[in-house]
């Protein structure tokens, strides 16, 4: 007889029971840290690829069809308006950065390298031009150099008896001076590092071949910081380009339109947004452009400045002409940082501010009206802290998994991972903004807005920040804690937890701070994405200066700054005095 038995087919209750089991066992063998990575790398392509992937696709899109085409592309450039725009933004770039090296390049070397007095007095003033938001800064300007009523020039026509102003701050040149005059301290912080690193046996040895101190300091070691300086060229060109509060404030009076402020205009009535996407590429493209011409540059040279060999550095002894240099310094506080907020603070408690200071013309109401009164005032703070500490803590959650795949090499695509959160850096953030708005203000998540959007824009944004002040952090620990971790049974994602974050924290925290603090005064992204409910103080500075309300924009102006220096307090406490200020 045939063995029936062998014959019967396998119970199929058993061999999907058996299927079922097999695959449970291998997700039990996977480590809760892979859905982690997976997470991550659903997060980049959300909050970078996605949105840049839309903005080029919106681009060659007509309106209301989607259908191919290249109309966008000619409306966008067809005018001659809208080229000199472009032509605008690329000269004020030009010009602000050389302003800006102009005026931060001795202020470094002076601090970094000379005997002047009165360091912790630039370190100030540096600090404070850098937390002073610029469009905060160019209302103060406006509010001193403006042709008829500026304060300056009201002075100078009482003291000399002359018709016209002494400067007029709506002129290209004025533009450019503002910029400047709040652009400054990134290049001072770039310059200065690099000086730091420099030993004076370099000086040295030029000032035994007969060089002077001024000659070594031209031709030995400014030339040796002359990446510093370049990279910090572009990164204010950069910035400048991509500014849309300054040239909003002073330009458009000014009738000089640039790149943002047109892009303004695509976002009136009817939107235009797929003209804004063509209009974009360009800026886009300039961006990556200075990058490529910058590595160009400096291929196939040597800028070495240390050694494997001990280096000694003395302070250059300048004589009385520590006193020339500490009253450049002096002056660039002066312009930058006194002036403005001077002249903002006496606006904020004034009836009228062109009265000037007196008891009679002194108030409170502009501060009363805000708090009490104003419908938005209160809100947009609320707005601005909430969505600032949000993004702040998605950008640093991000960036630290991001920075430890790529600095433990955890997997093959880690490096990728790495480029997609600095990729915002070349990214202006008036580029992303109108990616976000193309990506998702649209259904299905139909986001413009709400909060969401303008929190994920912000994590976009200065994701970058994030990553660079997290990938230093976790180079400083070594692997062999978080492998000690895992020998006594800790899994990766528990080792990352209870190991690794704790020794980070004091670097984690300083960039989340670091974050916060640029979110709170950040207008170029907001100003796209905000909604009536939604406005962050930044936006609603704007609308209290398209109001022409000085007295009660100034107050306001005074608040934000006042919670932007309680936060630096904070950090300095908490992180360190330089906290803001340093480089990774």
């Amino acid at each position: 007889m045939p063995d029936t038995a062998a014959s019967l087919p396998e119970p199929v209750g058993e061999a999907r029971g058996t299927d079922r089991l097999g695959l449970l066992g291998r997700l039990r063998h996977v480590e809760p840290v892979a859905l982690v990575w997976l997470l991550l790398i659903v997060a980049l392509l959300f909050l970078v690829v996605a949105p840049l992937a839309k903005l080029f696709a919106v681009s060659f899109e007509t309106q209301g069809t989607g259908e191919f085409t290249l109309s966008n592309y000619v409306t966008a450039y067809g005018r001659a308006r809208y080229v000199d725009a472009l032509v605008n933004s690329l000269t004020l770039g030009l010009a602000s950065a050389a302003l800006s090296v102009a005026l931060a390049v001795p202020m470094a070397w002076a601090v970094s390298r000379t005997d002047m007095p009165g360091k912790g007095l630039t370190w100030g003033v540096v600090m404070g031009a850098f937390v002073m938001p610029p469009y905060l800064g160019a209302v103060g300007w406006m509010l001193l150099a403006g042709p008829n009523s500026g304060a300056a020039n009201r002075f100078w026509r009482w003291a000399t008896g002359a018709e016209g102003p002494l400067f007029n701050i709506f002129s290209f040149e004025g533009l450019a001076l503002v910029i400047a005059l709040h652009s400054f301290p990134l290049v001072f912080i770039f310059v200065k590092a690099a000086l730091d690193l420099i030993s004076s046996e370099m000086e040295d040895a030029a000032n035994i071949l007969g060089a002077g101190t001024w000659t070594a300091m031209r031709k030995v070691s400014l030339p040796l910081v002359w990446p510093a300086i370049l990279g910090a060229f572009v990164v204010v060109f950069l910035e400048t380009i991509a500014l849309f509060g300054t040239p909003a404030l002073i330009g458009i009076p000014a009738r000089i339109n640039v790149v943002t402020t047109q892009l303004w205009q695509f976002f009136e009535y009817p939107v235009r947004v797929e003209v804004a996407a063509a209009y974009a590429m360009p800026l886009l493209l300039i961006t990556v452009g200075m990058i490529v011409a910058q590595k160009l540059l400096l291929a196939r040279k040597g800028f070495v400045s240390q050694t494997g060999k001990g280096g000694e550095r003395r302070p250059i002894k300048l004589g009385p002409w520590r006193w020339l240099l500490f009253a450049w310094c002096a002056l660039v506080g002066l312009l930058s940082v006194v002036m403005p907020l001077g002249i903002l603070v006496q606006a904020s408690f004034a009836k009228a501010w062109g009265r000037g200071i007196s008891l009679d013309n002194f108030t409170l109401r502009n501060y009363q009206h805000l708090i009490f009164e104003h419908e938005m005032a209160l809100t947009s703070i609320w707005n601005t802290i909430w969505f600032s500490a949000s993004a702040a803590t998605m950008a640093v959650l991000i960036a630290l998994l991001v920075a430890y795949i790529v600095q433990r090499r955890l997997v093959p695509f880690g490096d990728a991972l790495g480029f997609l959160a600095m990729a915002p850096f070349v990214i202006p953030g008036i580029v992303m903004a109108i990616g976000f708005y193309a990506a998702y203000a649209s259904p299905p998540l139909a986001l413009y807005g709400t909060a969401a959007i303008i929190i994920f824009a912000f994590t976009a944004r200065f994701l970058p920040i994030a990553y660079a002040n997290s990938a230093a952090a976790v180079r400083t620990v070594h692997p062999e804690m978080e492998e000690a971790a895992r020998i006594l049974g800790s899994g990766r994602l528990h080792a990352i937890v209870h190991v690794t974050a704790p020794l980070l924290k004091k670097a984690l925290l300083g960039g989340w701070l670091i974050v916060f603090i640029v979110a709170t005064r950040e207008l170029s992204a907001a100003i796209f994405l905000v909604g009536p409910r939604t406005r962050t103080m930044s936006v609603l500075l704007y609308d209290l200066s398209e109001a022409g309300n000085f007295e009660v924009l100034a107050a306001f102006g005074g608040l934000l700054l006042l919670i932007t220096l309680v936060l630096v307090g904070i950090g300095m406490k908490l992180v360190g005095r330089d906290f803001m200020l340093r480089r990774n």
